[in-house]
């Protein structure tokens, strides 16, 4: 994505959404979201499944989490006027996560349509690589879930393996998923995108076991 240039401003206003330190919340974030289940999606893109399930789960907290500077602009940019009460938007990189929740503080992780790093040699990016899933497993409550889709039969592959070798448990599996069939979920960007190609869409749902 080309560099935006609003993105300073946007960035740097104080809107209401966006958390510029992360970890002064370390344990408060239901609390602060007023909510029960607090959800969490890392690499959230442009925010459109993060804004859509916030609208229809106003009962729930959300926290979307994204890197890219100039993407993030995009999710914000239309913040000025609609400050939603049950969502916070984090820009940084997942490798932090484990600063800004407390054990146990997260009740499902959202993995939408993640980067693939297709090379094997990047496998360690991957954001269901055994390295991020550990630091999940702290962070999850009792029964907690990670909800993952995408369109990458390579990750979801990887992603499968990786689950099972920390000890979470598939509860949830589908090879051909439509969110237009399934209401109770969102579509993002990429869903859309891919779902008007013909591609397969994978969503996978596993369940931690403590």
């Amino acid at each position: 994505m080309r560099k935006k240039n609003y993105r300073e401003e946007i960035l740097n206003q104080d809107n209401g959404v966006l958390i510029k330190d992360p970890y002064q919340y370390l344990g408060h974030w239901h609390k602060l979201l007023n909510c029960k289940i607090l959800h969490v999606e890392i690499g959230s893109g442009k925010g459109s499944y993060w804004r859509q399930m916030q609208r229809m789960y106003p009962q729930d907290g959300w926290i979307a989490i994204e890197r890219n500077l100039d993407v993030a602009a995009v999710a914000l940019k239309d913040f000025k006027t609609e400050k939603p009460n049950n969502s916070r938007y984090i820009v940084g990189d997942a490798s932090e996560i484990g600063m800004w929740f407390a054990s146990g503080e997260i009740d499902i992780i959202h993995l939408n349509f993640v980067d693939p790093w297709p090379k094997k040699a990047h496998a360690k990016r991957r954001l269901t690589h055994q390295r991020f899933l550990n630091v999940y497993l702290g962070l999850l409550a009792e029964n907690g879930l990670v909800i993952m889709k995408t369109d990458n039969q390579q990750l979801i592959e990887f992603s499968k393996e990786e689950m099972m070798k920390v000890g979470l448990e598939v509860i949830e599996s589908c090879d051909s998923f439509s969110s237009k069939e399934y209401k109770k979920d969102a579509m993002s960007e990429y869903e859309e995108k891919f779902s008007a190609e013909g591609l397969p869409i994978y969503r996978y749902v596993w369940q931690v076991r403590k």
